[in-house]
C-alpha cells in the first residue's frame, strides 16, 4: 500500500542524509574526554556511524516488507483483501483519532 512507499521514501531520505553528514562532517584532531557525555555520545554513536547503519538496515527490511506484502496481494488475493487491508484500515484509524 501507500504507507510502505511512503515509509520507505522517509527511510531513504534519512539515509541519504546521514550518508552525507557521514562524508562531509569529519570529527578528527580533537581531544576526547572520557568524563564529557558529549564526547562519549560523540564516539559511541556518531564515530561509529551507528545512525548510518541503522537506516540501512531499516531500508532493507522496508524493502522486503514491501515485497512481501505485494507477494501475498498477487498470490493470496482474497486473503489479502479480508485481512491485511482490514489491518491498514485499523493502523490509519488509530493514526487519525
Amino acid at each position: 500500500m501507500n504507507i510502505l512507499i511512503v515509509n520507505q521514501s522517509v527511510i531513504d531520505m534519512c539515509s541519504s542524509f546521514f550518508t552525507l553528514m557521514t562524508a562531509v562532517v569529519e570529527v578528527g584532531g580533537t581531544h576526547m574526554s572520557r568524563d564529557r557525555l558529549y564526547d562519549q555520545l560523540l564516539c559511541r554513536m556518531w564515530l561509529t556511524r551507528t545512525p548510518l547503519w541503522a537506516v540501512l538496515f531499516t531500508s532493507t527490511y522496508g524493502i522486503l516488507l514491501m515485497a512481501l506484502e505485494r507477494y501475498s496481494a498477487v498470490i493470496l488475493p482474497v486473503w489479502y483483501n479480508n485481512n491485511v487491508r482490514t489491518v491498514y484500515c485499523d493502523i490509519l484509524g488509530a493514526v487519525r483519532s
